[in-house]
């Protein structure tokens, strides 16, 4: 498996300061400030980015292993709301909210809630997210 890597550089001090994140496969470059991750200033985020990657994986693997098990994934969508606050011991991600919409055939609730809850615990990122709290809303479409 290959190693994925990212890069961010920072000008300035934390409140004054700025900066660019970007991904290796250049799909991705973007600025970043105090503003944009402490207030709503312009720009992205760590957080945003954690969610991305979380949003991603999660409905990767929620369709691999409906797949595996016979089922017919024709779309999974994911929205992360990640949630970042300070706490006691500083700035924190303290939870993670997946809200899934899947389409897929010939399945019932119960059995999709299994896979859903199984692919949350299941996704790498998540595994690397273990001392964040990560909640799931899954619900079937179509």
């Amino acid at each position: 498996m290959p190693t994925r890597k990212a890069n961010a550089q920072w000008n300035g001090d934390l409140e004054n300061g700025n900066g660019t994140m970007k991904l290796e496969s250049g799909s991705y470059k973007g600025e970043y400030s105090f503003a944009s991750r402490f207030e709503s200033g312009n720009g992205t985020n760590p957080e945003e980015l954690i969610g991305a990657a979380h949003a991603g994986c999660y409905s990767m693997a929620l369709s691999n292993e409906l797949a595996q098990a016979g089922y017919d994934p024709k779309s999974v969508e994911t929205e992360a709301n990640v949630t970042f606050e300070v706490t006691d011991d500083g700035p924190a991600i303290t939870k993670i909210k997946l809200i899934t919409k899947a389409n897929i055939s010939d399945i019932d609730e119960d059995t999709f809630q299994q896979f859903a809850n199984g692919a949350k615990d299941g996704c790498p990122v998540s595994k690397a997210l273990s001392g964040t709290e990560i909640l799931l809303d899954a619900s079937l479409t179509g």
